[in-house]
């Protein structure tokens, strides 16, 4: 122990924007009907759904803090750290942000009840995720994801199109 700092660092605090976008989500998690447009309302803990620039960039920013408090809170062996370029890996990026909103939500509680489920689920079923995902790729470089080939022949205009052809022979009337 080298003493610089307390033993256990609070968990990061969201950010104004985040404030603000959790805040518009109350009423209809509240289950009042009044609130217009609530299926456009963004939700932090699905990024694709955050379009305004400012709580994007917070959002990142705040996942960012939380992949340090994870890597320095709860892991201690190399292999169940998240690695640096996880903003390049669009799987831990939306696992991430769910598992840090659950961890918001949970410290919310007002019984330790929400937070031992994190850590004895939410947590330990993250972290295998991301290692039966990631394997031994990402240790010391980002790598290139190893199904990169496969994606792009599933983007294949040709394969695009005899995709389309099934659908429409498997649609057809008499084929249920």
């Amino acid at each position: 122990m080298t003493g610089n700092g307390p033993l256990v660092r609070p968990f990061p605090v969201a950010g104004p924007h985040m404030l603000l976008a959790y805040q518009q989500l109350e009423a209809p998690a509240a289950g009042s009907t009044s609130v217009a447009g609530v299926d456009q309302l963004p939700r932090p803990w699905d990024l694709a759904t955050c379009f305004d620039p400012a709580l994007r960039l917070e959002v990142w920013q705040w996942l960012d803090q939380v992949v340090d408090w994870i890597n320095t809170e709860h892991v201690w062996a190399s292999e169940g750290a998240i690695p640096h370029c996880w903003p390049l890996h669009p799987h831990l990026v939306h696992d991430l942000a769910t598992l840090a909103d659950q961890r918001r939500t949970a410290a919310l509680g007002l019984t330790s009840d929400p937070l031992e489920e994190w850590h004895r689920y939410a947590l330990p079923t993250f972290t295998d995720r991301m290692r039966h995902h990631l394997r031994d790729t990402c240790t010391t470089d980002h790598q290139a994801a190893p199904g990169a080939a496969r994606r792009a022949r599933y983007r294949d205009p040709i394969a695009a199109q005899q995709r389309q052809q099934w659908y429409v022979a498997d649609a057809a009337p008499g084929q249920a």
